[in-house]
């Protein structure tokens, strides 16, 4: 066993936050590295975190101590801020945690347009379709089309879709210019309905930056809402990924598939193994909330199909030295001893976890001679939306895997639980200026391989007689308060009760508390399932009266089931049609 002069001499400054000696351990930093882990994957800022030792957790993150650093078994600070049901810590952590992100988006801006500048000017469209596995919410999903512009370090993004509000999608016009010039870079959002406009300028240098610490600060209602939650960790699994090129053909007859993609031919490949790992912990919750949120899950996992495995509380006995984050009086020899087997104790209060899998398949067309540069041109733009955009951030996630080589002209890949996004590339530099995507057919542009394509300066100009706010804009693009939930919270709180009033009825909110998520996704898709409800009940009957949870999503997968049986006896209906006409066919006239 390793002796206490060993540890001071390998795990010094964690040993001093072992013992909450926060003056002697920031004296320390200077020798130590701050982000060095020890023996249990713990970096300083993690251990003191575990330990419940606020005095060493705000110094270490008064010296910029990561907060976005995992622990060896994948959990953030913030995630281990929150299983100590501490409100005072996680406040702290929290703050900081904002903060970081914050000036890491707004300074990575600069940089990002300074990559796009390298690279040859362009304009492209993308199309997103979704589409969902549950017929009621595939109905009422939308498809947009986001045309980009690219000239210098200038980018702009058009879109009509602008998010999920009051349930139902959001539309509008709206333009997102970007401009970068050497140290700098302006954000510019344009809401052409209502003809007002936001801008933001900011710098490369952080004292330039009017961002302050103390202006970052979470409410007591987000504070609460994170401690009677779960704590949730949701990440793509891409360990075992493969690319499988898809078949045409019959039988013996079988060759590579291959489609035509706006007048491209592009290789069709099948992404298999796509897992969505979804971890859960509890022990930070009362009786009282780890039943709400077991009554509340169990009808929608059976919605969603996953494979759940259960790890419960340790069973180890508590002894008189124990305290609530060393429960099982692990000491210092032992913890800092990567000999020593702890089994399955450990500091922090004992984890009550469960984990869920769901396997998805996504689809690839790859084209080999595309005009543009996925890598050059396409990814700093989709990095860029991906601070404003939770669409984008989802197609990132995806497209930094490994692909097979060639232009993923069109890809389709799991957006949420519950819906699926296709994404089409085309009409590469078919559109100069702004008016032409409008209407005016003058200013379209037949691509033309032996000229170099030239965006319009006016594309980047705000529009005359627009109303110019100044301030900047009301929000940080892609800084929003993310909570720790479950979809299945969400989808309990975005049920609506009917207003009877003799016409489409008035839609309110439940009255109990307002849960928020960690996940944006989950709360799309809740919305999603929420609006499937609302528009079948309109079709079939009310749902007044129904104010239980469980009740109203019954009525939404009841609603599903009768659409699938419908479209199965129309389908049998047309195959005993086929099947009839094929008989008289071959009869003898």
């Amino acid at each position: 066993m390793s002796s206490l002069e060993d540890i001071r001499s390998k795990y010094k400054l964690h040993l001093l936050v072992w013992h909450n000696q926060y003056r002697e351990a920031e004296k320390e930093l200077k020798q130590h590295d701050i982000e060095a882990v020890d023996p249990r994957g713990r970096t300083p800022l993690h251990l003191a975190v575990s330990l419940g030792h606020l005095e060493c957790v705000n110094m270490l993150l008064r010296n910029n101590a990561s907060v976005d650093k995992e622990n060896a078994k994948g959990w953030t600070v913030l995630q281990e801020a929150v299983s100590t049901g501490d409100p005072e810590l996680l406040e702290k952590v929290l703050q900081y945690r904002d903060y970081n992100r914050i000036n890491s988006q707004l300074n990575g801006v600069p940089e990002l347009l300074s990559r796009i500048q390298k690279t040859s000017d362009f304009y492209v469209e993308m199309k997103w379709e979704f589409t969902s596995w549950i017929p009621l919410v595939s109905k009422m999903c939308p498809s947009d089309v986001h045309r980009v512009w690219k000239s210098g370090a200038n980018l702009r993004v058009d879109t009509t879709l602008l998010n999920f509000e009051n349930m139902k999608w959001e539309r509008g016009h709206r333009s997102y210019i970007f401009t970068g010039k050497a140290d700098s870079a302006e954000f510019i959002e344009i809401d052409h309905d209502n003809q007002v406009v936001d801008r933001e300028h900011f710098t490369l240098s952080q004292e330039q930056q009017s961002l302050t610490l103390s202006s970052i600060k979470p409410t007591k209602d987000q504070i609460a809402n994170r401690l009677t939650s779960p704590i949730v960790s949701t990440v793509l699994d891409t360990k075992n990924i493969s690319f499988e090129r898809n078949k045409s053909g019959f039988w013996g007859w079988r060759t590579d598939k291959t489609d035509v993609i706006q007048a491209h031919e592009a290789k069709v490949f099948t992404v298999n193994n796509v897992n969505v790992v979804t971890r859960s912990r509890t022990e930070h919750l009362t009786d009282d909330e780890k039943a709400k949120y077991k009554d509340d899950k169990n009808l929608f996992e059976s919605l969603l199909g996953t494979v759940e495995e259960h790890i419960p509380q340790s069973g180890h006995l508590v002894t008189e030295t124990a305290t609530i984050n060393n429960p099982t009086s692990i000491i210092p020899e032992e913890y800092f001893n990567p000999e020593f087997d702890l089994g399955d104790r450990d500091i922090g209060r004992p984890m009550e976890l469960s984990t869920k899998l769901r396997k998805f398949k996504a689809t690839l067309w790859l084209c080999e001679d595309y005009p543009l540069s996925f890598v050059e041109q396409v990814i700093p733009i989709i990095d860029l939306m991906a601070r404003s955009s939770l669409h984008f951030a989802k197609l990132r996630d995806f497209i930094t895997l490994q692909l097979p080589p060639g232009f993923p002209v069109k890809i389709e890949i799991p957006l949420f639980y519950v819906l699926n996004a296709r994404i089409t590339f085309g009409n590469v530099n078919a559109c100069s200026t702004v008016k032409a995507h409008q209407g005016s057919q003058s200013n379209l542009v037949e691509p033309n391989e032996d000229s170099t394509f030239k965006v319009d300066p006016s594309v980047f100009a705000i529009p005359e007689n627009y109303h110019v706010r100044g301030g900047g804009r009301n929000t940080v693009p892609g800084v929003e308060d993310e909570n720790d939930q479950l979809i299945q919270f969400a989808i309990q709180q975005s049920l609506l009760d009917s207003q009877p009033d003799g016409g489409e009825g008035v839609w309110e909110m439940p009255s109990s508390r307002n849960l928020q998520l960690e996940q944006n996704s989950d709360q799309d898709s809740a919305r999603a399932i929420s609006e499937s409800v609302i528009m079948g009940s309109r079709d079939h009957h009310s749902i007044d009266g129904y104010s239980s949870y469980n009740t109203q999503l019954q009525i939404a997968m009841e609603l599903s089931a009768k659409e699938l049986e419908e479209q199965e006896r129309k389908r049998r209906e047309e195959e005993a049609m086929l099947n009839r006409i094929l008989e008289l066919s071959l009869q003898d006239k």
